[in-house]
């Protein structure tokens, strides 16, 4: 294979997906949803063949372009395309991909602020995908996300299933949009501000982090958590979606 412009696999970070189960376990979970599909860095195809067999609109990009010239003749069913995951439009009903575990910060940050998707499956790294579907506790990302979108992991993927081999395990990480968001969307700047001060503010309790995030008194802070069903939560990180809606309706109100 010729070395893409744009580097060899080093410098694209590719990691080829060969894990059967898990190119099974992908199709199955996106032949679940509906409407067309968007598969984000397809490689060599191995995962665009079983969405190909789905009879369903199918794009897929990637950046190297001699991949997409043998993948173009071997699929002429689907739209593949040269393009940059980073900045190519989300303007599919699913989005599905093998996400080079370098760049998957900023494509899912784009991803929960453009498109008009309702789906998304992607693989990453093992520990993303966690943190994401808030396991163990969750991240300032997934809450200032949460009340629009649901995080799952689907699956774990051994790091012999790549090639070449990383130094980490995958992670099929599964987002939906809600059809009745939590916050309304016009709240979604300040909600996420609020979120962010909650993550970096300072306290030993919620309560406390409360009072110092929302600058509010510690006797309001603590009526608040109680009101919001978190009064059994210790630190921002162990709060769900619902308990972070309800903080943020009860701070907004004033």
């Amino acid at each position: 294979m010729p070395r893409s412009i744009h580097g060899g696999r080093h410098e694209l970070g590719q990691n080829f997906l060969t894990h059967r189960p898990t190119l099974a376990r992908i199709t199955s979970l996106v032949d679940r949803t509906s409407g067309a599909i968007l598969e984000l860095g397809c490689g060599d195809g191995a995962l665009t063949r079983r969405l190909a067999a789905l009879d369903r609109p199918l794009a897929a990009i990637d950046i190297d372009e001699h991949r997409v010239r043998r993948l173009r003749r071997a699929l002429p069913s689907v739209q593949v395309e040269v393009a940059d995951a980073t900045r190519h439009p989300l303007d599919a009903d699913v989005v599905v991909g093998n996400i080079p575990f370098h760049v998957t910060t900023p494509i899912l940050r784009r991803l929960l602020s453009h498109g008009r998707w309702s789906e998304a499956v992607l693989l990453t790294q093992w520990e993303v995908a966690r943190k994401r579907a808030g396991v163990g506790g969750g991240t300032m990302m997934t809450a200032q996300s949460a009340p629009w979108f649901a995080f799952s992991v689907e699956g774990r993927v051994p790091a012999w299933g790549f090639s070449p081999q990383p130094s980490v395990d995958g992670g099929i990480l599964a987002i939906t949009r809600r059809g009745s968001p939590l916050v309304r969307a016009s709240d979604r700047r300040e909600y996420e501000a609020f979120v962010r001060a909650m993550f970096t503010g300072r306290g030993g309790t919620l309560p406390a982090v409360l009072a110092a995030a929302a600058g509010i008194p510690a006797r309001r802070a603590r009526s608040v958590v109680a009101m919001a069903g978190a009064a059994d939560r210790r630190l921002p990180r162990d709060l769900h979606p619902e308990h972070w809606a309800a903080l943020w309706h009860q701070i907004s109100r004033g």
